[in-house]
C-alpha cells in the first residue's frame, strides 16, 4: 500500500543505495498535481553511472531536467514556479569536494534557499553514516560532510523521510494523523 502523504512545502528523503528513496521522492512530487522540474546533480563519468542516469530518466518520462552538478541554488531558482525534485545531495557533495568548494558554505546557501522557497522542493540524499567507519581520511571526511549536510537540510525542511528496503518512514514531523501506511 502506498503511503498517504500531505503535500510538502519542502521535504528530504534519505536512504541507502538502492533503498527506493528516489522512487519515493518521485511519488511525492507527482502527488502535487503541478509541473515538476528534476534537478540532476549526477554526471555520467562512466558507463555504469550512465546506465543509472538512463534508468532515472526513463522513469521520469517528460519531466523538465536541469543539470546542476555544482550550482544547486541557481538551478532551484530557475524552476519558474514548478515543483522541484533534487536528486541527489550526495553526488552534489561529491562534486563540491572535487571542485574544492566549501561544503559547509554551500549547505548554508541551500538551507537559506529552502527557507525562502515559494515552490515545493523535495531533495534526495544518501544516509551514509549507518555503516562502518571508512578506512581512509578522504572517505571519513566525505561521510562526516554528508552527515553534517543531511542534518542541516533536515533542519531546514518541513518533512523528512527515511526509506529502507522500499519502505518509507516519516522522521519529521513525528506525529501526523494524515500519514499512514
Amino acid at each position: 500500500m502506498e503511503p498517504t502523504i500531505p503535500p510538502p512545502r519542502t521535504a528530504l528523503v534519505l536512504g541507502g543505495a538502492r533503498s527506493g528513496k528516489s522512487r519515493f521522492a518521485e511519488t511525492i512530487v507527482q502527488a502535487l498535481a503541478r509541473p515538476v522540474v528534476y534537478v540532476a546533480t549526477a554526471e555520467a563519468r562512466d558507463q555504469e553511472m550512465g546506465e543509472r542516469i538512463a534508468l532515472h530518466r526513463a522513469r521520469r518520462g517528460d519531466w523538465a531536467t536541469i543539470e546542476a552538478p555544482l550550482d544547486l541554488v541557481g538551478a532551484i531558482a530557475r524552476a519558474e514556479g514548478r515543483a522541484v525534485l533534487v536528486d541527489c545531495l550526495t553526488l552534489w557533495l561529491s562534486n563540491l569536494l572535487e571542485a574544492g568548494r566549501d561544503p559547509e558554505a554551500e549547505g548554508e546557501r541551500l538551507a537559506a534557499c529552502l527557507d525562502e522557497a515559494s515552490v515545493p522542493i523535495v531533495l534526495v540524499s544518501n544516509e551514509v553514516g549507518s555503516g562502518i567507519v571508512p578506512m581512509n581520511a578522504l572517505a571519513r571526511r566525505f561521510a562526516d560532510e554528508q552527515g553534517r549536510l543531511n542534518q542541516r537540510i533536515a533542519k531546514a525542511v518541513a518533512q523528512v523521510f527515511l526509506v529502507a528496503a522500499g519502505l518509507p518512514v516519516r522522521l519529521k514531523p513525528r506525529s501526523d494523523p494524515e500519514y499512514s501506511l
